[in-house]
């Protein structure tokens, strides 16, 4: 990529003027007039040798301009110490032409790379709602990104099975009566006995009886009422998995780890203290706080879980990376658990090798929601929501399959939205903004990529091919100044874990494209450059929207 030939050659004359060149960043101006990439390295080095910015841009910039990289125009230092890179037409000719292959913008970075990414993990008897579905987002996109960058990738979903919000949910059921048949029942039953565990001291000693009893499968009819709500909720995720485009290579579960966790817990004895019954890890000694990884009930907790988890993972698939994603409420929880892992799994260097991102938190107009309480937004509800705004929006449309089309946009609608920032910030989800078929949103890259693909059957129908050469005095278009940029973007997207930055290209990209398309013919002879640069959009922005996972669909 031009981006690494630039580094090169600016570390060059760095070097022949006896500088330091480990700190060399570029980025693209907002105005491609201050051309297209830039590099702040005078003012960095010139503030640390207290000298002037702009006198030490100009020096680097001379140096530089003795023997400009491939690719180049020229080279400018601009106030206050800024360096600017101009690149050539035939540059951006020849980018165009990778810009319609099957493969543009994969970069084999993560090529023999072994990448795990954990991410949903919705809780059977529990409802799944709208912070499940932000996690599966994420951790959708990040998959497709490292897989787009040639690692090779499994998706897994670790599900809480046994625990007390299990024994809740069973004695909720067990003391209202009522049968249980889907996902809401489930969550119904769970809203009632959390409410009446915190309520009622005997609720408590029977919730926790019944907790004993799920883990020792004693009795049967609570083992029945186990695995039928298990079943159903099991059956209620992979329907929205559908729906959302996510297929996972392996379901794990707290049921299968938790005697594991335990029992490095108990072989680690010098590493934890007793607790008033209970084995905890004292995290203040680290600068953390402590957390109990057996309860006082000879249980392993969640930590313990998960501590067995990470092993279980890696002899699953001997990973490089395993990327883990969750609310970022429990950000100071990993950080211990990191820190027992990097003790315990010291030979295997687990902990070195696991990334937690730590997502915010999505709210609707009316707050925050809560599965204890009962009020948790379903997904399927918030999905269903949109897309019914969706159809209202399409009503006067004459489109096939107009259900399917709506729903397809729907998912846009709200991935774009988790999409489009940064992930550590929370969302407020706008409804009215999410399904807009123009400004920032998901609809409105849909709705340009089908654009697109409408403009080329036009040219199609009539027999007009796409051609490779410029016109007689064509000036180098914005278009062709963003295509070259998705390799680069999709790469350091997945570096830097941030899909946001994909976002940001295609609402740039889609942007240029519709500005050409409002004052520019396309599919007319004469235009076959015209419809080459099409090809490329089209071609990119599928790709885009499949890195966030959104479909395209045929017609809007």
């Amino acid at each position: 990529m031009i981006k690494a030939v630039l580094e090169k050659s600016v570390k060059g004359a760095l070097e022949k003027l006896g500088l330091p060149s480990s700190e060399v960043n570029f980025e693209h101006p907002s105005d491609l007039s201050n051309g297209d990439y830039s590099t702040n390295i005078a003012l960095i080095l010139a503030t640390k040798k207290e000298g002037n910015t702009y006198n030490l841009a100009q020096k680097i910039t001379t140096h530089l301009g003795v023997e400009l990289p491939s690719g180049v125009e020229k080279v400018q230092a601009v106030r206050p110490g800024f360096i600017n890179f101009y690149l050539k037409e035939d540059f951006f000719a020849e980018s165009l032409k990778e810009a319609t292959k099957k493969d543009f913008g994969k970069t084999g970075t993560l090529k023999n790379k072994k990448i795990i990414l954990e991410y949903t993990d919705p809780n059977p008897f529990k409802v799944f709602h709208i912070g499940h579905l932000m996690t599966n987002t994420i951790g959708e996109s990040l998959s497709r990104l490292a897989e787009f960058n040639g690692g090779d990738v499994k998706r897994v979903n670790y599900q809480g099975d046994v625990g007390l919000h299990i024994a809740k949910a069973i004695w909720g059921i067990m003391n209202t009566g009522e049968e249980i048949k889907t996902e809401e029942d489930l969550g119904k039953a769970y809203a009632y006995g959390a409410k009446n565990f915190e309520e009622n001291i005997d609720v408590q000693k029977e919730v926790v009886e019944t907790n004993k009893k799920i883990y020792s499968r004693e009795d049967k009819k609570i083992n029945d009422i186990y695995e039928r709500g298990k079943k159903i909720s099991l059956q209620a995720f992979e329907k929205i998995y559908k729906r959302l485009g996510t297929e996972f290579d392996k379901l794990f579960f707290e049921s299968e780890v938790g005697d594991y966790g335990r029992e490095i817990v108990e072989n680690n004895a010098n590493l934890f203290q007793k607790s008033g019954g209970a084995v905890v890890f004292k995290g203040e000694n680290y600068g953390l706080h402590t957390r109990v990884f057996i309860n006082s009930d000879g249980l392993p907790t969640y930590e313990a879980k998960e501590l067995g988890l990470a092993k279980v993972k890696y002899d699953y698939f001997p990973y490089d990376e395993s990327v883990i994603v969750t609310g970022n409420e429990i950000n100071d929880y990993f950080k211990v658990l990191f820190r027992v892992m990097r003790l315990v799994y010291e030979k295997e260097g687990l902990a070195d090798k696991t990334v937690h991102i730590g997502h915010g938190m999505l709210r609707l107009p009316e707050g925050k929601m809560s599965s204890r309480t009962g009020d948790a937004k379903p997904a399927m509800e918030l999905l269903d929501e949109i897309k019914n705004l969706v159809l209202d929006v399409m009503s006067e449309r004459e489109i096939e399959n107009k259900t399917k089309v709506a729903d397809m946009v729907a998912v846009a609608a709200f991935k774009y939205s988790v999409l489009k920032q940064s992930i550590s910030r929370d969302i407020i989800f706008d409804f009215n903004k999410s399904i807009s078929f123009e400004g920032d949103s998901g609809p409105y890259l849909q709705y340009t990529a089908v654009r697109a693909k409408a403009v080329l059957d036009i040219a199609k129908s009539k027999n007009l091919l796409p051609e490779e050469k410029q016109p007689a005095g064509w000036q180098t278009t914005e278009i062709e100044k963003l295509l070259y940029r998705f390799p680069e973007t999709t790469m350091r997207a997945w570096e830097e874990k941030a899909p946001q930055l994909v976002s940001t290209y295609l609402i740039e990209l889609v942007g240029a494209f519709n500005a050409f398309y409002a004052k520019e013919r396309i599919a007319e002879e004469g235009k076959g450059y015209n419809i080459y640069l099409t090809e490329a959009v089209k071609n990119t922005l599928e790709k885009g929207l499949y890195l966030l996972g959104i479909e395209v669909p045929t017609k809007m």
